[in-house]
């Protein structure tokens, strides 16, 4: 049975876009398979700020359409089309999509994972104008301001020790009586002088007029609810990696669901790969997905030279 094409892309966020570059160029017939806009995350980026190369801020649209057109440049093909499930059949996926079943050998999963949110008053209508989910993206732009932490995870707490490098003025929120972070974490951020931690507390709204400038907190332990002036509000209550696609298959995951890969990028399903924010990994950044797309399309070009009996010894 003949492929459809050398390698499809799931997914055209940073990850899926620079692997469709790299695959492209490496004369692979490419297809990335996009259900909304070509982006992914960047594009609720206002202004990118620390991606090499771009020493002045740009609007996070701006940099997801230079990732698309010198995808398209190279020859990769994108395609608006939702894909509900991957499987796979001697050497060949095929994947169910919208457009008809499609064929590969190679297949990159670049899902993304979806923040979660607190789903309060305010917190979409102030999305990118004080309300983020991204410490290291949008921090430095409240330098010095008065910011507030939801959550009381690992993330949270890294995320709040990152803030506390910004400024003095970080409020930490949890809904319960201690973090569930790591111990050693945990003590280092409640031992941080620039981090006031409020045990029992929830976010219940956002307000402001035109951008974020003050939150509303309970204190659900006394029933008691009191409004913070803040000027930036980062949400850290964990995030949802997008594995329904590879529901059909057995592929590894660490404890939250993220999928297990090797440093080539491969799954333990031979010619399956996961890059971006849908795979285990410690740092979640535009870059860093860059990257893993870029090594996931020299893998998947390996392997079909080594189905091909063509690999390079």
């Amino acid at each position: 049975m003949e492929a459809d094409r050398d390698v499809i892309i799931i997914g055209a966020g940073a990850a899926g876009l620079t692997a469709a570059q790299y695959a492209a160029r490496a004369n692979l017939n490419t297809l990335l398979l996009e259900e909304l806009a070509p982006g992914g995350q960047c594009l609720i980026i206002d202004n990118l700020e620390n991606y090499p190369g771009f020493p002045d801020p740009l609007p996070g649209i701006e940099l997801s359409q230079k990732f698309e057109e010198q995808a398209r440049n190279f020859g990769a093909e994108i395609l608006t089309s939702s894909v509900q499930s991957v499987s796979k059949h001697g050497k060949l996926f095929t994947l169910d999509t919208d457009s008809g079943p499609l064929t590969a050998p190679t297949v990159i999963v670049a899902t993304g994972a979806k923040h979660k949110k607190l789903g309060i008053p305010g917190e979409e209508q102030f999305s990118g104008r004080g309300v983020s989910y991204c410490a290291t993206c949008d921090g430095p732009f409240f330098k010095g301001k008065r910011m507030l932490v939801a959550g009381g995870g690992d993330a949270a707490c890294d995320e709040a020790m990152f803030l506390a490098k910004l400024t003095d003025q970080v409020i930490m929120v949890h809904r319960r009586d201690r973090f569930r972070a790591q111990r050693a974490l945990a003590e280092r951020t409640l031992k941080n002088p620039n981090i006031e931690v409020r045990w029992n507390t929830e976010a219940k709204a956002i307000k402001g007029d035109g951008k974020v400038e003050g939150v509303v907190l309970l204190r659900n332990d006394k029933n008691e609810t009191y409004e913070e002036k803040v000027e930036a509000v980062f949400v850290f209550i964990g995030s949802i990696p997008q594995t329904q696609v590879v529901k059909n298959l057995e592929v590894k995951m660490d404890e939250a669901g993220y999928i297990v890969t090797n440093q080539r990028m491969e799954t333990n399903i031979p010619g399956l790969y996961a890059v971006g924010d849908v795979r285990a990994t410690p740092f979640r950044q535009l870059v860093v997905a860059a990257g893993e797309g870029a090594i996931a399309a020299h893998a998947a070009a390996q392997h079909i030279d080594e189905l091909k009996g063509e690999a390079y010894v």
